[in-house]
């Protein structure tokens, strides 16, 4: 199977690449890039005024399968992550039962297979049970297909198991994502503590907590010489504890999700619940500090934590709705529109969080890039192109979006998975 891309904007930042160029694809690999390839092609492509990037990977999402279907399945959040313009999901493991055993692992690749839309990529649970008591497997669980373990949504609360969970991460060269929250400080907390949260009387969970945990992490992977990945960083006193880190040249990486970029905690004032999110949505003063680290090269990544609950879920009074937003069908929009389209970052670097650093930090080798040898997982944007969210629309089985009816500029248009279109969808 041959596909061929003509006259696309191939911006390609691991190989130093943002001119017009065609790109020949064959059994799932690129093994052409240049200003004029002229071959023989099962399906050609017109890529005039779209940017062909490498495939969008988004490396934290929660897609419910085993165990609650009613929210998301794997099916439909493949849809949603193809229709958003992701070639690669890393799913986390709070599914029940809890993909801490191999067993979990190897049934969310066989079912991501047997949908074959995008690459599923499991993440697995630092401890059994997600309950921090005792670690899992890890070498079991790395061997199954694991890409890194996290017990995301909660944190790992004891120092030691985080400290031993860093160590073999270290041998098995593995990924640990950290949710950094101090629990003791956020119980029963639903929002930013703040003047928000005061005028909404609503109580808050303080920005201290993440800084507590985000700065004991740093020294764990410090002193053990492992690497650790702070997942949704969301507040401003976060941020001069991992540029120190980096600079003293520790393992450390973060991500931000387009949510904390776009939205303050005032927007809470509702009482609506899409809106409630974990880390809570923070302060203007954060939200600005976020957008000068993204700006500045300071964060590594974007990714949504895309967390779909039904209607039921939502539908209760702010204090006893569960956090998330659903995600993967409207971050690139956001992102391009807010952030590129808006002059605060260029788009090689939009791209480089999204696909480049994802790629190294999950370890993909053939992904990220758009030259020959490559996965042919590519991601088409039209920059010019408005589209306003339509929450009815979503592939999601989830509606939980705070976006709906916003207007934003720019879109992913098609979606290519090892050579193969897989959105729009051929049906």
């Amino acid at each position: 199977m041959k596909l061929l891309i003509k006259n696309g904007r191939v911006v390609s930042p691991a190989d130093r690449l943002d001119e017009t160029l065609d790109v020949l694809v064959e059994d799932g690999r690129i093994v052409e890039v240049g200003s004029k390839v002229e071959a023989a092609a099962d399906r050609v492509v017109d890529a005039s005024r779209l940017v062909v990037a490498p495939g969008f990977i988004d490396m934290h999402v929660h897609l419910r399968e085993p165990g609650f279907e009613e929210k998301e399945t794997i099916r439909t959040g493949s849809r949603a992550a193809a229709r958003g313009g992701f070639t690669s999901i890393a799913c986390m493991p709070n599914t029940f039962p809890v993909n801490d055993n191999a067993g979990v692992t190897e049934f969310i690749l066989s079912e991501a297979k047997r949908v074959g839309l995008v690459n599923i990529l499991p993440i697995a649970a630092v401890t059994r049970g997600l309950k921090g008591e005792q670690l899992t497997d890890m070498a079991d669980l790395a061997a199954a297909g694991a890409v890194a373990f996290s017990d995301d949504g909660q944190p790992v609360g004891s120092a030691l198991l985080m400290r031993r969970a860093m160590d073999y991460g270290r041998l098995l060269r593995a990924l640990i994502i950290d949710h950094c929250e101090e629990k003791s400080l956020t119980e029963d907390g639903v929002m930013n503590e703040g003047r928000a949260s005061y005028l909404f009387g609503l109580r808050g969970m303080p920005a201290m907590a993440e800084e507590i945990m985000v700065s004991r992490d740093i020294i764990l992977a410090e002193h053990l010489g492992a690497r650790v990945h702070i997942a949704h960083l969301s507040v401003k006193g976060a941020l001069p504890l991992v540029r120190a880190a980096k600079e003293r040249g520790v393992a450390v990486t973060a991500e931000v999700t387009p949510h904390h970029l776009v939205l303050t905690d005032a927007a809470c004032e509702g009482y609506d619940t899409r809106f409630k999110v974990n880390p809570p949505l923070r302060s203007a003063e954060d939200v600005a500090a976020l957008t000068e680290a993204v700006r500045e090269g300071l964060i590594d990544v974007f990714a949504t934590d895309h967390a779909p609950y039904t209607a039921e879920d939502k539908e209760l009074e702010f204090d006893r709705a569960p956090f998330g937003i659903n995600g993967l069908e409207t971050a690139v929009s956001l992102l391009l529109d807010r952030l590129v389209a808006a002059g605060v970052i260029p788009l090689n670097r939009l791209v480089e969080m999204m696909s480049v650093n994802p790629a190294a930090l999950l370890g993909l080798e053939r992904k990220g890039r758009v030259r020959p040898g490559a996965d042919a997982d590519l991601t088409l944007l039209n920059l010019a192109k408005e589209t306003v969210v339509d929450a009815a629309r979503f592939e999601s089985k989830s509606r939980n979006t705070p976006f709906h009816g916003w207007k934003l500029k720019g879109l992913p248009v098609q979606t290519i998975v090892a050579g193969r279109v897989v959105y729009p969808f051929d049906e």
